[in-house]
């Protein structure tokens, strides 16, 4: 006994002494262990667990939603506010005479966790402020490439390629997989396709490629955004490259799946990313490629990415959202493709031995 009591007397020391959560994952922690905490501190008070089952039930919900918004200062807020209730109850009720000295360690554990959540809940809110603050100086985001772009110079004898679009263009290295090339990502993860309109002339036409690959879409889908001002942005893109000679290019808004949904409830990317949704724009997007007054081609990326249910593939996606190496891998060969047909000008009939010679480069 003595020996569990000095153990329990470091731990407690330690314990007071970590700093507030400062990032996403150790909040995560942090929650998880305030929930194992009410689970072992009401069995060490008779009738406890009876009274405190709807607080629970509460917190636990609002615990499966944190998880999907860690960074929500609403979900953080009402997460404190019900743990803080479960203390004020169990204050409320009568201890038995022998309480176990672990549990008297438990319940302050849980009181200093209450506010080390505190403290998160605050740092969050400042930072949603900062980024508040920053977003109405700068919505959308034109600092971000502000100074590549100053020391990017001009095109070479290699025709330039712009590539624009959210996460999934930011997280591919296009000197990697495409070798020898002067391509250009200006991907953002996150931003819509309004956000993008809004930098194109920065971040795509002061460059002057010779073509603009803009895959966008996805984040519409995910914020509600009416798909008529999607496709109206998509278009005013297309005709804004146009105007200065440019070939565009639009990319499929990639198919998404919820197979990682058992791991962690913010895998469901289904329903954020509402997959009838996603083909909606695709069809439009399509449609308005055919029209050669447009001025632009559609590559559809669905044929080397999608299951047999029309789902991203499971071993494309480790979040079932942004696709993997294995899948931009995939994707490779067609954009180089439908850069090719935009580069020589031809047609776009299926892709012969010809036109993959003029586009050599691509890394297995």
């Amino acid at each position: 006994m003595r020996r569990l009591a000095i153990l329990l007397a470091v731990a407690a020391c330690l314990h007071a002494q970590s700093p507030a959560p400062a990032a996403g994952r150790e909040a995560d922690e942090l929650a998880t262990r305030m929930l194992q905490l009410l689970e072992s501190t009401a069995v060490a008070m008779p009738g406890l667990i009876e009274a405190s089952a709807p607080v629970k039930q509460s917190a636990q919900a609002t615990y499966s939603t944190l998880q999907r918004t860690p960074r929500s200062p609403a979900v953080i807020w009402r997460f404190i506010s019900q743990m803080k209730a479960y203390v004020a109850l169990a204050d409320s009720m009568p201890r038995p005479e022998q309480f176990p000295p672990t549990a008297e360690q438990q319940f302050a554990e849980l009181r200093e966790d209450v506010q080390r959540m505190q403290q998160y809940f605050e740092t969050v809110l400042r930072g949603e402020q900062q980024d508040e603050q920053q977003k109405e100086a700068d919505p959308n985001d034109l600092r971000h490439y502000a100074a590549v772009n100053s020391a990017l110079g001009a095109p070479g004898t290699m025709p330039r390629v712009v590539f624009l679009g959210d996460e999934t263009t930011e997280v591919w290295r296009l000197n990697e997989y495409f070798t020898g090339r002067d391509f250009v990502n200006r991907g953002i993860a996150g931003q819509t396709t309004q956000q993008m309109l809004g930098r194109f002339r920065q971040d795509v036409l002061a460059l002057k490629p010779k073509v603009v690959v803009i895959l966008a879409g996805s984040a519409d889908v995910a914020a509600g955004i009416d798909a008529k001002q999607t496709e109206d942005n998509l278009a005013t893109m297309s005709d804004l490259a146009k105007a200065a000679g440019m070939k565009t290019i639009l990319a499929s808004v990639l198919p998404v799946n919820s197979y990682h949904a058992d791991q962690d409830p913010k895998f469901d990317m289904t329903r954020t990313h509402p997959p009838a949704n996603i083909a909606a724009i695709n069809r439009w997007m399509e449609g308005y490629c055919a029209n050669p007054a447009a001025g632009c081609s559609y590559l559809n990326y669905h044929p080397v990415v999608v299951d047999t249910s029309g789902m991203m593939q499971t071993g494309f996606s480790d979040d079932g959202l942004v696709p993997n190496s294995k899948a931009l891998r995939a994707m490779s060969p067609l954009v180089l493709d439908a850069v090719g047909r935009a580069l020589t000008g031809l047609s776009d009939a299926a892709p012969d031995t010809k036109k993959r010679r003029l586009l050599p480069g691509l890394t297995k």
